[in-house]
């Protein structure tokens, strides 16, 4: 047979049947607009290692939720830098019921009550020493004592109107903790998204500069975030998770462990998230900027490959411009 009769590239010869037949699109449906806010009287404050990503005080959040609601964004997952003067090495502002986050969240809410608004359940914004949770003397994250301050914090967060709550602390048994305390406080419809496969990766430098905690981080995370070699480790945590009461869970980072998305997802079948975190948003823009790459297309095209392994969310600082592109 002098000739192929199957030609692969038939379906790729135009672009209207590369569209007809492509299997993976993301929509401004599965986008989750990553957002740090701040605790000062400025507008706006640039984050200099996350070009184009500002911290926004109150009142430019809750513009921001009405160009979300506009732009069809579903959700926006609120970040805090507050002023450093405000941490100790108890996290205690983490738990003002007037603080930063329960004043965005009332404010979001008000200006733009049908966009979701999730909240980050941890301490590294609040502490001196940078760290998700208590510490002991010889600087050991302690769990059960952390596990406490994080159901206080998740009930006072829902208290002030969140949607949801996603402690990223990944300490063993917090889930359940604030599942138990919201039901007993009938607040049964208050969801909770838990960062079930955080991994203690290298791609977190610019957040910690976006909230503050870059300087004041005392040794590193790997008592308590997941090892990057581990995969079989991360079903574990999530099952683990989704026995506890989770309804969502995420994978963090999100293109470094694409195998771990699609592992999830295919194996509980439930909505899993997929964070594009600060090192990797920081990378294409550096790489966009120099011209190095086709930014729109690298940010398109991350996104579809989270969707392709199994992705039902995309949380990502690029949502406001993907939400933009995708019209």
């Amino acid at each position: 047979m002098p000739f192929p009769l199957s030609r692969p590239r038939r379906n790729r010869q135009t672009d209207w049947v590369r569209r007809m037949v492509r299997e993976t699109m993301p929509t401004t449906d599965d986008l989750v607009w990553a957002m740090i806010v701040h605790d000062g009287d400025d507008a706006r404050e640039p984050v200099s290692s996350m070009p184009g990503v500002e911290r926004l005080n109150v009142r430019e959040a809750a513009k921001a939720a009405k160009r979300a609601q506009k732009l069809g964004i579903p959700a926006i997952a609120i970040f805090p830098h507050i002023n450093p003067a405000k941490k100790d090495e108890q996290g205690s502002e983490a738990l003002n019921p007037s603080g930063l986050i329960p004043q965005c969240i009332k404010a979001m809410k008000d200006a733009a009550p049908d966009v979701g608004v999730i909240c980050d359940v941890a301490l590294d914004p609040f502490t001196t020493h940078g760290h998700d949770g208590l510490i002991d003397e010889a600087g050991y994250v302690l769990n059960d004592a952390t596990t406490k301050v994080l159901v206080r914090q998740a009930l006072m967060q829902a208290e002030a109107g969140a949607d949801v709550l996603a402690p990223s602390d990944m300490m063993d048994g917090r889930v359940g903790a604030i599942r138990d305390t919201l039901e007993v406080a009938d607040m049964h419809n208050v969801l909770i998204c838990s960062y079930a496969a955080k991994y203690a990766s290298a791609f977190y430098g610019p957040y910690r500069d976006a909230i503050g905690s870059s300087g004041a981080l005392k040794g590193d995370k790997k008592t308590y975030q997941m090892d990057p070699g581990n995969g079989f480790e991360a079903l574990r945590e999530v099952r683990l998770d989704i026995e506890e009461g989770a309804d969502m869970v995420m994978v963090k980072p999100g293109l470094a462990y694409l195998d771990i998305v699609h592992r999830v997802s295919s194996e509980f079948n439930v909505p899993t998230l997929a964070f594009q975190v600060s090192g990797e948003y920081a990378m294409i823009r550096a790489a966009g900027m120099n011209g190095w790459i086709d930014e729109d297309r690298a940010i398109l095209e991350t996104l579809m490959c989270f969707k392709r392994a199994g992705a039902a969310g995309l949380v990502t600082y690029f949502a406001e411009r993907m939400a933009m592109a995708l019209g």
